[in-house]
């Protein structure tokens, strides 16, 4: 998509990042941030920790569209990058600091074990296409020691959510283009 639609040049509009598969406005501003030093609004985990612990220490159930204004109020326009790099070191030294202030958010999901996951399977599938380009769904299980059920599913979802597509002539499956 970004090779044949933007002459391999990642798009610095937020908006246009996020018609892209898997794109969500978090991801689209964090690239915009970071890639372009733009400013931006978003919010991750250790962005939303600091908000939280500093103005909403008192509270539960906070949501993001609460913390979106004050990071939008306290983001330096000038060089959103470094901004952020701080406030994400910041959020992880908290970490270690106080009780986890995310656990107040209405967003809070503790987030399972990533080692068995179905993000670990999706990871791994993407990762074996990057290195062979294009591979059979036999060659990508034999990559595996868990049930062929499991695999498949992965690979459905993620052909479902564009990252990855399947050859049906010659059942090879390639990473989206």
């Amino acid at each position: 998509m970004i090779v044949e639609d933007f002459n391999s040049i990642l798009p610095e509009n937020q908006s246009v990042l996020q018609t892209f598969p898997g794109i969500g406005s978090n991801t689209a501003g964090s690239i915009v941030a970071f890639a372009y030093n733009l400013p931006s609004v978003f919010i991750e985990t250790n962005i939303r920790r600091v908000y939280i612990y500093h103005y909403f220490s008192d509270k539960i159930e906070i949501s993001d569209n609460q913390l979106i204004p004050l990071i939008k109020e306290t983001l330096d326009n000038k060089n959103p990058r470094e901004w952020y790099w701080a406030l994400m070191d910041y959020g992880n030294y908290l970490k270690t600091q106080v009780p986890n202030p995310n656990k107040c958010s209405k967003h809070y999901v503790k987030q399972s074990k990533f080692d068995g996951s179905n993000r670990q399977i999706r990871s791994k599938i993407i990762s074996l296409l990057l290195i062979h380009k294009k591979l059979t769904l036999i060659d990508i299980i034999q990559h595996f020691s868990l049930q062929e059920t499991r695999i498949q599913a992965n690979i459905i979802s993620l052909q479902n959510e564009g990252f990855i597509s399947i050859n049906i002539d010659d059942c090879l499956i390639e990473i989206s283009k």
